[in-house]
């Protein structure tokens, strides 16, 4: 295993995970990299892996700064920008030699993966992009759900006391049953993160602006949203729909809250799934 897969806990399952490197030659199979979000690790894909495994050949891993990577690795500087994440994947894609994948970006981490297709769009053949955002402020113009003072507080309440602000957060996160199984289980790895850090990545996706970028996204964008979601209201699915420079889709899903691959996986595995096997038709 090289530096990069061990330091991003890389774990490849399914079809054509042997040993064999590039596309999983041996049995033609495509590969599917799953990309996880804010205050989460590769473990919130646990209700999608299983439908994959048996047709693809899945790559998962662990952004710097999740509660599962070792903190010491989490450069400040290189995490300073989701630059530096969008190189991350870059390099995971590039030790494993894979020639194209599937990309399927979960929060920040659409835009890390839109990022990195405007830099090596050979590498991703469709992004497919859940609960993503450009921008979380509002500005003239662009409803991004949040003020400057809302982000603040927040910000406020994650230097305090970050384990109370856990506590809090991740219900109004995940959306619906305070005492689910996914609040739980959002709570948990949101909690493993290492506070500063913790406090340093939400900083800089939440003050991440990256509309800019979207008109040099070429690569087809599959946008899936909920309809009722605490980080991202609805309307910023239409946005993106709109300003993304190639091809995209959207559909906006009945189900509430930020982590729907984690809360309503029978709503949403089977619309990941149409997205991933069927391509926009033009």
């Amino acid at each position: 295993m090289g530096i990069v897969e061990a330091a991003h806990n890389v774990k490849i399952v399914g079809s054509g995970s042997g040993s064999g490197s590039g596309t999983g030659s041996g049995s033609g199979s495509q590969t599917i990299v799953l990309a996880h979000g804010f205050g989460t690790d590769q473990s919130v894909w646990k209700h999608l892996v299983p439908h994959l495994v048996d047709d693809y050949r899945v790559i998962l891993f662990d952004n710097m700064g999740a509660g599962t990577t070792n903190p010491d690795y989490f450069d400040f500087d290189r995490y300073a920008t989701l630059e530096g994440y969008a190189f991350d994947v870059i390099a995971i894609l590039t030790e494993l030699q894979v020639q194209s994948c599937i990309y399927v970006g979960h929060s920040v981490s659409a835009m890390i993966g839109s990022i990195a297709s405007i830099t090596r769009p050979d590498l991703f053949s469709k992004l497919i992009l859940l609960s993503g955002s450009p921008r979380y402020l509002n500005d003239v113009d662009y409803f991004g759900g949040f003020e400057q003072e809302d982000l603040d507080q927040l910000f406020e309440a994650m230097q305090s006391n970050f384990k109370a602000w856990c506590a809090g957060f991740a219900p109004l996160a995940v959306g619906g049953d305070m005492d689910s199984v996914a609040v739980q289980e959002f709570s948990r790895t949101l909690f493993n993160m290492r506070p500063d850090i913790a406090l340093s990545v939400a900083k800089i996706i939440f003050m991440s602006d990256m509309r800019h970028l979207l008109c040099h996204v070429t690569v087809p964008c599959h946008i899936i949203q909920s309809m009722k979601d605490l980080a991202v209201p609805v309307v910023v699915s239409e946005y993106l729909h709109r300003n993304i420079g190639g091809e995209s889709i959207v559909e906006v899903m009945s189900t509430d809250g930020h982590l729907p691959q984690l809360s309503s996986p029978d709503v949403v595995i089977p619309v990941l799934l149409r997205h991933i096997r069927n391509n926009i038709v033009v």
